[in-house]
């Protein structure tokens, strides 16, 4: 381990003015529209920096180094096709032009100009329990990152120093005090600042989490070699790691899968679409999308690379059929080893801000939901802004203590990526088919919302328990995925169908 003094150093610094530039946005939130769409002034480049850094956390780094692991080069396709899909959707501004000039906060709010309160309420639901469950494990596997690079689980100079000062039992220096810290941070600055706070402090943590990614992979290349890289993913994965198609547990549907995925996630998924609703106009937002498509390939082959280090260099010593969650620690294990001291502080630094970043993104998109889709519909009136505000606030807070104590629970099946494919897919398969419908047909019903928002939850649901156990285990994560989808568009057209069937009869005998 090379983590010394000097890394403690810069990472103490950097949390210093991070932790006061997202402080300081609070004297600016006056309004809830301040706190949740940080007043709709956010322009292109800040939205860039914003959207990039939210969308790449230490659970990022961990789920596509346990995919260049575990898979190779083949590992990047999820990272490709969302790309893809982004650099469409902003070029042709399909969704994102008309959900912009609506004028709503969330997605759930414009289903009940286009469906009923009640699709709204509905969907709401769903958003914050794929949203909050999707984040569960971003607190366990940023606290095994950082045990593992830095060390501190292993005797040394900063554990004793801890023990001396009487900050904490030696022998009660586990990975649950590691989430803790983290969670506590990451709240702070949320719960005051909001938005504000949140593209503040993206802004610093983009330019530093970047150069941090550069450096560890030029590091990376320069300590076992590209020819070395290629010969051992050969080796181990044959032809597989540079194929999708024919790559372990991948194939034709988790490549359709990772398709669908990357268009229901550009479309719906609430951390990436709040960017579209702070924008200033559609334009704005367009801009974002495709000019922040190209991040989304880096983020998965970077990291990804880290993983194909790792498999040179332990070959199969991470991977156990049993122990799915193993896989997860190669990298950061090859990284403790590889980097020198004062580098290793940079590169901590850089995922710590990755973490806070996206921690305090999504708990902020959480939290919105719940507050302006399933408690404010329930209100004949609207709450005071002063009373909305400590809502949010109260909101936030209560989020991240569940998401420490289920990350501390909850075993993952398999690949970390699969996992937050499944737990989002709990609604954005769903919200999908509802967005599409409703900006661009005419014939949905209430009655399709309700059923598309079932039926597109059922399959992911009933793969999160079910995986929990021995008979499900090896069901392949694709086929709820694709499912969810189908199920979600079969429902919409038949039930709206029925439902605008159902009122031509009534109208009919109203008439006669």
């Amino acid at each position: 381990m090379n983590f010394a003094a000097v890394d403690w150093v810069i990472i103490v610094v950097y949390l210093i003015l991070t932790f006061a530039a997202g402080l300081w946005m609070r004297r600016y939130v006056g309004k809830v529209e301040d706190y949740l769409v940080a007043g709709r002034e956010m322009n292109v480049y800040l939205g860039i920096a914003s959207l990039a850094a939210t969308e790449v956390g230490i659970v990022t780094v961990m789920y596509t180094a346990q995919n260049g692991y575990l898979n190779g080069f083949a590992g990047a396709i999820p990272g490709i096709t969302m790309a893809a899909a982004m650099w469409v959707v902003g070029r042709t501004g399909f969704v994102i032009n008309p959900l912009r000039a609506s004028g709503a906060m969330t997605l759930p709010e414009l289903f009940e100009k286009r469906y009923s309160k009640g699709v709204r309420w509905f969907s709401g639901v769903l958003v914050a329990t794929g949203g909050i469950l999707n984040m569960g494990i971003f607190l366990k596997l940023g606290g095994k990152f950082l045990v593992a690079v830095t060390g501190i689980d292993k005797p040394g100079a900063a554990q004793e120093m801890f023990h001396r000062l009487h900050l904490l039992p030696l022998e009660k220096w586990p990975l649950e005090t590691i989430m803790t810290v983290l969670l506590l941070g990451v709240l702070i600055y949320t719960s005051l600042g909001g938005m504000l706070s949140v593209l503040v402090t993206d802004y610093i943590q983009f330019i530093f989490l970047g150069a941090s990614i550069v450096a560890t992979s030029v590091l990376v290349l320069a300590h076992c070699g590209w020819d070395r890289i290629i010969a051992s993913a050969g080796a181990s994965l044959g032809s597989g790691a540079f194929n999708p198609f024919l790559a372990k547990d991948m194939g034709i549907g988790y490549v359709i899968w990772q398709l669908l995925t990357g268009f229901a996630c550009v479309l719906t998924w609430q951390t990436v679409i709040a960017r579209v609703l702070a924008s200033k106009d559609p334009a704005s937002a367009r801009k974002i999308y495709t000019r922040t498509s190209y991040y989304f390939v880096g983020r998965f082959i970077l990291p990804g690379l880290w993983g194909l280090g790792a498999l040179a260099v332990f070959g199969n010593a991470f991977k156990s059929d049993a122990n799915p969650e193993l896989s997860l620690m190669a990298m950061p294990n090859y990284l403790s080893q590889i980097l020198p001291m004062g580098l290793v502080g940079l590169i901590v630094a850089g995922m710590l801000a990755a973490e806070m970043s996206t921690d305090s993104s999504y708990l902020l998109a959480w939290g919105s939901v719940i507050y302006n889709d399933i408690i404010c519909p329930l209100r004949s009136k609207p709450f005071s802004e002063r009373v909305g505000l400590w809502i949010n606030r109260i909101l936030v807070i209560l989020i991240g203590i569940f998401l420490l104590l289920y990350g501390l629970w909850y075993e993952i099946p398999g690949r970390a990526w699969d996992y937050l494919q499944i737990t989002g897919e709990i609604y954005f398969s769903s919200m999908a088919v509802l967005l599409v419908c409703a900006l661009y047909w005419k014939w949905t019903h209430a009655w399709g919302g309700y059923a598309a928002l079932f039926l597109g939850a059922v399959g992911p649901i009933a793969f999160l328990f079910l995986s929990q156990t021995e008979r499900f285990k090896g069901i392949p994560a694709w086929i709820p995925g694709i499912g969810s989808f189908v199920l979600a568009a079969v429902g919409m057209i038949v039930a709206s169908y029925l439902g605008r069937r159902r009122e031509a009869a009534m109208r009919g005998s109203q008439d006669s």
